[in-house]
């Protein structure tokens, strides 16, 4: 029967670093139903911080990005024997369950159905990891100003038609002259949150010296204040 499982040895090409990109399914339903906040709701962040979390206990990536409800996963060492099949299926229904699992502690309400997410991988360059991430974040960029742009409309009574075809630089203009600047908002909410391995100082004592002792050890953090992306950003995650 192995003969019918095609796909079943699709591997990734080795020597490439792969992102992860995991994105909620039907999750505007999902946010109807849960009643967020508007634009940006920051119980939903934490549980999808949460979630990212969770993954990287489990997988030890490089690093891991979410805005919204998509979670990008950046593996330099990459399991199960780098086949296709096993990393889009574990890692969405890893995050599916984890999702699940966390829902409880800012939600209330008890799904209508279960959760899903779909899973697609990016191999890249060494050298096109950065810029990868940029994109990502310009993206996240885009969903606040429209986010916030859409939610002064329906505030204000403005058809959102007056939305369509206006340029990210226009919306942000219109809601400045309107007294909202989003520059003055949230880090977090302009440039999403990364999840990272980060030195901590640890203070011990030497009990045959009788001296104090300083060592580092990494722990997982959780940045709800991210800079912009560049190369130097990313290149310090690998030291």
């Amino acid at each position: 029967m192995k003969d019918y499982e095609l796909y079943s040895n699709l591997k990734i090409p080795k020597n490439f670093n792969i992102i992860l990109r995991i994105d909620g399914r039907k999750f505007h339903k999902l946010s109807q139903f849960l009643n967020l906040d508007k634009p940006l709701d920051k119980k939903f962040t934490n549980l999808m911080t949460d979630v990212c979390y969770d993954l990287f206990q489990e997988f030890a990536p490089s690093f891991i990005y979410t805005f919204s409800d998509e979670i990008n996963i950046l593996l330099s060492n990459i399991p199960f024997n780098a086949r296709v099949e096993k990393l889009d299926s574990i890692f969405s229904s890893f995050t599916a369950s984890s999702f699940t699992n966390n829902l409880h502690k800012y939600f209330q309400k008890k799904i209508y159905k279960p959760i899903s997410f779909d899973c697609r991988i990016l191999t890249l360059n060494h050298s096109d990891i950065h810029k990868y991430f940029k994109n990502r974040q310009k993206e996240a960029w885009r969903n606040c100003v429209n986010g916030h742009g859409t939610l002064f409309c329906q505030k204000n009574n403005i058809p959102l038609q007056k939305m369509q075809g206006l340029k990210n630089s226009d919306i942000h203009e219109m809601l400045y002259k309107n007294g909202i600047n989003l520059n003055n908002i949230e880090n977090w909410k302009k440039r999403g949150i990364g999840i990272y391995k980060k030195p901590k100082k640890i203070t011990g004592f030497n009990k045959k010296n009788q001296t104090p002792t300083i060592s580092y050890r990494k722990f997982i953090y959780k940045d709800y204040n991210l800079p912009l992306f560049s190369e130097n950003f990313f290149n310090k995650l690998q030291q």
